[in-house]
């Protein structure tokens, strides 16, 4: 095997010449990265391999040359992720005494963040061709930034991860930090990215805060992490805002010891170790709980980078034996003489499960289209209806009130209810895409509770497509309503004084006045009703404007989130029925093998497989005695 950079194993070393925050933080001696002969444990990767390829499974072998790759790369990448809100990237910040994740209420990470050791502070996105690309693919490009301005501009769009670089001696052996998208967040693309890296972690940290115990969706998250990576440690934060904190460590500890976890848990306040860095406390620092987990980080990670590997070899190897046990097992009790008969039974099985599952292909695949067919139309009927309500709200109230009066309170209240419509309209929609997930989900074996996407919310839901317009006020002043008055009084003054000058009296006179006076107080008045009429028909118009279009533009917003589920389900489901059928194909395939061979063939082929099925059944326990899961495993 030829030369080949391994991965280090050695203790992080200490900077003699560093910042306080270092001094206490950090032990050991300076470890080397060198040229040396690659780990044996990928002996057993390799024989792994080509097993997958003597058993014609690419899928298994992509995997696991895939995870070969990565025991080559002198990087240890330890993960850190949790739920929201958690405190992932704060825990990151305390244990490198560095602002690298930006933190707080209104921010989050969006892309992973890949914190690793540099001369010089720095920091870049990187940016894939397309927005499908995977955090692992080739960048074609990367962009130097500010780090103060990493997370603020990883929400650019084909942002894939982040590269922050910093002079830390806890990371100049390799060490990269990786802080990950909170598990759970609505946008299924932040959470995807996470698992994605999971994939190529070497350790995981789990962040949970210590103001509840482990929820059943974080032991979830837990069990999953550790089918991927077994190198699990829990870490509770936040215990400087938790009286109660330690009762929350023993309950959490006792729901790992019930469901057989074996991870180290430990509890610590990122708050009070960025203060005794900056102060230089050492006692506020042991406090914090960091010197243990800067140990464990130290000697069971860095320092057990080797033993590291080869559990994740060992877990990922043992998956891919015993994928390729199962079928050979199948196909030598199919092939013994003395169950024929069994054998005919279980291709007639066969071929009936394959009948079953593409009619079944066909029953969801029209429910799927029905369904969202009609969900889609009752959702956009539901906005439909809750804006005419609004509608007639607006129309009442200005049947009474003048705009020129409380037109910005009016304003608020319109986007409100806009808003209100909106995320009540939405919610729905992704209630009862759950509910369609469900019904489709029943046509198959196999079901899951994670099926909706998460990104079909548009970033600009609550933005509005435009604002909303103030009519246009016409001012009464006082020489307009003295024209107005003077207009109207003159009829009173010439139809009164004609009348009057029948009696002798000349034109202009007491009762011709008081005529004129009142004609024009009364034209006044029907002038000033025309003007607030004009303005209520207008303030009507705009809001009738405005609420249109709010309706495009949120109604467009509710068909594409509809179109996305649809096709999320669809490509979900679509991928699940192929794999199911491929499995039942192959089983029916190795039972009519079994039925058309005849005796001396089967005999033949039984010596193969049962030869081959001792063989990875050896490589299954060479794969254990690495460090993997204890599970038994025979021809």
């Amino acid at each position: 095997m030829s030369n080949v950079t391994a991965r280090p194993n050695s203790p992080i070393c200490p900077n003699k010449t560093g910042i306080a925050f270092e001094a206490f933080t950090q032990g050991g001696e300076h470890g080397t990265m060198s040229q040396v002969m690659a780990p044996p444990w990928l002996d057993v990767l390799d024989e792994t391999i080509g097993a997958c390829v003597t058993h014609r499974r690419p899928d298994l072998e992509a995997r696991l040359r895939e995870k070969r790759a990565q025991q080559l790369d002198p990087k240890l990448r330890v993960l850190v992720v949790g739920e929201s809100k958690q405190g992932k990237s704060q825990l990151v910040n305390a244990l490198l005494n560095a602002p690298v994740c930006a933190v707080g209420d209104d921010i989050t990470t969006t892309v992973p963040t890949f914190v690793q050791h540099a001369d010089t502070p720095s920091a870049a996105l990187v940016r894939n061709a397309s927005a499908g690309g995977s955090i692992f693919h080739t960048p074609t490009e990367r962009i130097a930034v500010p780090i103060d301005q990493v997370t603020k501009q990883a929400a650019a769009q084909h942002v894939v991860r982040a590269e922050i670089g910093i002079p830390r001696a806890l990371l100049d052996s390799g060490l990269v930090l990786i802080d990950t998208p909170g598990v759970g967040d609505t946008r299924s693309a932040h959470t995807a990215s996470t698992f994605a890296t999971l994939m190529q972690a070497d350790a995981v940290l789990l962040v949970s805060d210590a103001t509840g115990e482990l929820t059943s969706a974080e032991m979830t998250l837990l069990k999953k992490v550790m089918e991927a990576c077994p190198n699990v440690t829990v870490v509770v934060t936040k215990i400087d805002l938790v009286p109660s904190w330690r009762h929350v460590v023993e309950r959490n500890r006792a729901l790992l010891a019930r469901a057989g976890i074996r991870a180290k848990l430990i509890p610590v306040s990122s708050a009070l170790r960025l203060r005794a860095a900056k102060t230089g406390d050492q006692r506020l620092n042991t406090e914090s709980g960091f010197p243990e987990l800067v140990t464990c980080v130290q000697s069971d990670i860095v320092a057990s980078a080797e033993l590291l590997a080869r559990r994740a070899v060992a877990v990922v190897a043992s998956s891919a034996i015993t994928q390729l046990v199962t079928p050979l097992r199948e196909e030598l009790t199919a092939h013994d003489s003395s169950r024929t008969v069994a054998t005919i039974s279980t291709l007639q099985e066969a071929q009936r499960r394959v009948d079953e599952l593409r009619r079944r292909s066909a029953r969801w695949q029209n429910v799927l289209n029905d369904e969202m067919a009609d969900l889609i139309s009752d959702v956009e009927y539901d906005l439909r209806d809750r804006t005419r309500k609004i509608l007639r709200e607006v129309d009442k109230t200005y049947d009474e009130a003048d705009p020129a009066i409380g037109w910005d309170k009016f304003e608020q209240w319109l986007e409100d209810n806009l808003n209100e419509a909106a995320t009540t309209n939405f919610a729905w929609l992704m209630e009862r895409a759950e509910w369609v997930a469900a019904k489709v989900a029943r046509n198959f074996p196999v079901y899951r509770e994670d099926l909706i996407p998460g990104s079909v919310l548009p970033d600009d839901l609550l933005e509005p497509a435009s604002k909303l317009e103030k009519p246009k006020i016409e001012p009464f002043s006082v020489p307009q309503k003295l024209f107005t008055g003077l207009r109207g009084s003159y009829g009173g003054v010439l139809m009164f004084g004609l009348v009057t000058s029948l009696a002798g009296m000349p034109l202009i006179n007491v009762i011709s006045l008081g005529a004129g006076a009142l004609f024009g107080g009364k034209s006044i008045l029907d002038e000033s009703d025309q003007r607030l009429k004009r303005r209520q028909a207008a303030a009507k118009a705009a809001a009738q404007r405005h609420v249109d279009d709010f309706f495009m533009k949120f109604s467009k917003d509710v068909r594409d989130s509809g179109r996305h589920i649809q096709r999320s389900l669809r490509n979900h489901f679509s991928t699940l029925a192929e794999e199911l059928q491929e499995t039942l194909l192959e089983s029916a395939r190795s039972a009519k093998r079994a039925v058309q061979d005849d005796q001396t063939e089967r005999e033949r082929r039984m010596r193969e497989g049962r030869k081959e099925l001792d063989k990875l059944v050896m490589l299954y326990k060479r794969v254990q005695a690495l460090g993997g899961p204890a599970m038994e495993l025979t021809a």
